[in-house]
C-alpha cells in the first residue's frame, strides 16, 4: 500500500491550515487546528482516493503523513 504524502499551510489572513496533496487527487481542505485537520483528511483521502479510482489493496487502512508549515518571525528587542 502506498504512502500518501498532504501538506498543509498555515493562511495567515484566513487563520486556517490549509491542505493539499500531490498524491491524492482533488484534495485541498481546510482547518483551524491541526486535529481538526486530520479528522477531515481520514475522512477526504479514502473518498478521493476511491472517486479517481486510485488502485488500492484491500487493506481497511491508508497510511498518509501530513507535514506543516508555519512562517514565524522572532524579533530582537530593541536596543
Amino acid at each position: 500500500m502506498p504512502h500518501y504524502h498532504v501538506k498543509a499551510v498555515w493562511d495567515d489572513e484566513a487563520l486556517v491550515w490549509v491542505a493539499t496533496s500531490d498524491d491524492v487527487p482533488g484534495l485541498v481542505t481546510e482547518a483551524e487546528t491541526i486535529p481538526a485537520l486530520m479528522k477531515k483528511l481520514k475522512a477526504l483521502i479514502p473518498d478521493l482516493l476511491e472517486a479517481n479510482n486510485v488502485p488500492m489493496d484491500d487493506s481497511l487502512d491508508i497510511p498518509f503523513e501530513l507535514n506543516a508549515t508555519m512562517t514565524e518571525h522572532a524579533h530582537r528587542a530593541a536596543r
